[in-house]
């Protein structure tokens, strides 16, 4: 079996992960060396072409010797019909041929349908995050004055170098493209970390920039916002692009779910497609994306769970309106195959190119550092070619403008979050919220007797979230103290609510606790005080009998039993220490 893939990263993952079984069965092929003792065979396109000027290193195999072979990512490299590495599969033509992408390229120049065929399997965005294989989302828009309203200079208003800026309305396409805002800049890092402070500063954070010098930029401002973090390790916030042979160094650590930092990385192209970071918690848009195909792939960066790191969910904070490809049919669409002949305008401006290739397919040589391009030639125009290097990294060669001195500021923040049914919400959380719950529970009522008769309120609120009921995100926007149950009452019947700490009070000043023995009191209370910390959910496993440190330190699990008279007494304690928490409810 031979496993195909345009990037390292890719060939990596397989072997650790997918490939592991295969132990020494399993072979990477690097340096073009070929050795024919190994079953499987993980190769780079690169390294097996260009083995000589006469001959390429896949002809050192016979055209019968593979049975299977699988094309990752096989939107790109082997989409087009003259692409080069297409050749590597047409020599192969006994094997059978499947090919893997979550991005399908149907353009009018190239066509997976056209050769791997129809799909023989399609697993939706929307199916895994209902499966619980892909990890929900929501997106927090944020609208500065400028990208908003356009910036235009005052007259004679002069750039960092003293040159006079071009009198005209400059807009998000031309920021950090050919016109650079420091204060822009700035405020976008400050509002990234304002929100990694609410959340959690050590969580995952991939940035997404215009090209590798805004890729520079906005790290150095995060450096600047997390000044103290940065201090605590220079590794906090890493530039990892294709020029960047430290940050190439760290991509590892980043993804690995072990370790810590990494933290945050700002990137341009190398990250947008064969990262697979799991505990990646944000993605930040601060780059205009027009192709769906780079769109998709981004998304994919935040899609992975890690349930052991509690990766349940991730954030998308976009500063470019770059989310409205979500109400796209052809987000979560099936493929459409539209390839027809046709000839590309020979005054086509390369700008209008997306880099993933609607026109072209750029595809970069790890070995060399050189691009390769597939589909038709580059058109001749009058602009100067981006410089693409390895990731797919820009490195503009134009002149950029930079400016300082403008006023930037936030003028409009929208959350929308992700409903049971695939659609962003536009409404406010609190109206979706309430709308919801009074169609799930036709009364008060109703809720309280379900609530009370649960055998765990865990399982009721994780059956309200599979309904799109986002208590949790809800609970983030009100009194992160305030208790799940007191606020679905005051949401759906406007009840008064109470803190968590408020029940638990409540509860410590009625004889409840004589009953029970000095030792099961102790419990008791220690479970009390867990609650009000944490909520209800958290207390109603066994686990936390070991998972608490004060409850740990009293005895062990059987231990405790004995003082309740057995597991069961001790899970009707439990059941009566949940009924007089709520007590008040009715």
């Amino acid at each position: 079996m031979l496993f195909l893939a345009d990037r390292n990263a890719l060939l990596d993952q397989a072997k650790r992960n997918d490939f592991k079984p295969f132990k020494d069965k399993m072979t990477v092929i690097r340096h073009k060396e070929i050795d024919k003792a190994y079953e499987i065979y993980l190769a780079l396109y690169q390294g097996l072409t260009n083995y000589d000027e006469n001959k390429d290193a896949y002809r050192e195999f016979s055209r019968t010797f593979f049975d299977l072979i699988i094309v990752d990512e096989c939107h790109r490299g082997s989409a087009a019909d003259d692409s080069a590495w297409r050749e590597i599969l047409d020599y192969f033509t006994t094997a059978t041929q499947i090919g893997l992408t979550a991005t399908p390229k149907e353009t009018h120049e190239i066509s997976n349908i056209h050769y791997f065929g129809n799909p023989i399997y399609t697993y939706s965005l929307r199916q895994g995050i209902e499966d619980g294989f892909l990890a929900p989302y929501k997106v927090i828009r944020l609208g500065l004055n400028i990208d908003l309203e356009g910036w235009r200079p005052e007259q004679g208003k002069t750039d960092i170098k003293g040159q006079l800026v071009d009198d005209r309305l400059y807009n998000l396409k031309d920021y950090d493209r050919n016109l650079v805002i420091d204060e822009r800049t700035k405020l976008v890092a400050k509002l990234v970390m304002a929100f990694l402070r609410k959340t959690g500063v050590y969580d995952k954070t991939i940035i997404f920039c215009v090209d590798i010098e805004h890729a520079t930029r906005m790290r150095q401002a995060i450096v600047n916002e997390a000044q103290e973090l940065v201090l605590e390790n220079d590794k906090y916030v890493m530039k990892i692009t294709g020029d960047d042979d430290e940050g190439k160094r760290e991509l590892d650590n980043f993804i690995n779910s072990e370790e810590r930092y990494p933290v945050i990385a700002t990137t341009s192209k190398l990250m947008t497609t064969g990262i697979d970071a799991k505990t990646c918690k944000l993605i930040v848009l601060d780059a205009n994306i027009g192709s769906m195909t780079e769109f998709k792939q981004i998304i994919g960066r935040g899609t992975r769970v890690d349930e052991e790191y509690g990766k349940l969910f991730f954030t998308i904070m976009d500063f470019r309106n770059v989310t409205e490809k979500f109400a796209d049919k052809d987000f979560d669409g099936e493929p459409e195959m539209i390839k027809t002949v046709a000839n590309v305008d020979e005054e086509t401006d390369l700008n209008d190119i997306d880099i993933d290739g609607t026109t072209d397919e750029k595809i970069i040589d790890p070995l060399t550092g050189e691009a390769v391009v597939f589909g038709v030639s580059e058109p001749s125009t009058g602009y100067a070619v981006p410089e693409i290097i390895d990731g797919g990294d820009i490195v503009e060669e134009q002149r950029k403008i930079y400016v300082a001195g403008v006023k930037v500021t936030l003028l409009n923040e929208r959350v929308q979050h992700l409903d049971s049914s695939g659609n962003l919400i536009t409404e406010s959380l609190k109206d979706y919220t309430r709308r919801s719950l009074l169609k799930e529970f036709s009364s008060l009522d109703n809720f309280l007797t379900r609530w009370n008769s649960a055998d765990k309120k865990k399982a009721l609120l994780e059956e309200l979230e599979q309904h799109g009921i986002l208590l949790e995100d809800l609970r983030e926007e009100t009194k992160k103290d305030l208790d799940i149950f007191d606020l679905i009452c005051h949401i759906a019947w406007d009840k008064p609510a109470l803190t968590r700490r408020e029940r638990a009070n409540n509860v410590k000043k009625r004889n409840y606790f004589s009953r029970y023995g000095e030792q099961a009191q102790k419990v008791l209370y220690a479970l009390l005080d867990k609650y009000a910390d944490v909520g209800i959910e958290h207390i109603e496993e066994l686990g936390v009998l070991k998972a608490d440190e004060v409850i740990r330190e009293m005895g062990t699990p059987i231990e405790i039993f004995k003082w309740f008279g057995g597991k069961d007494n001790y899970l009707t304690a439990l059941k009566n220490l949940e009924t007089e928490i709520y007590q008040m409810a009715e």
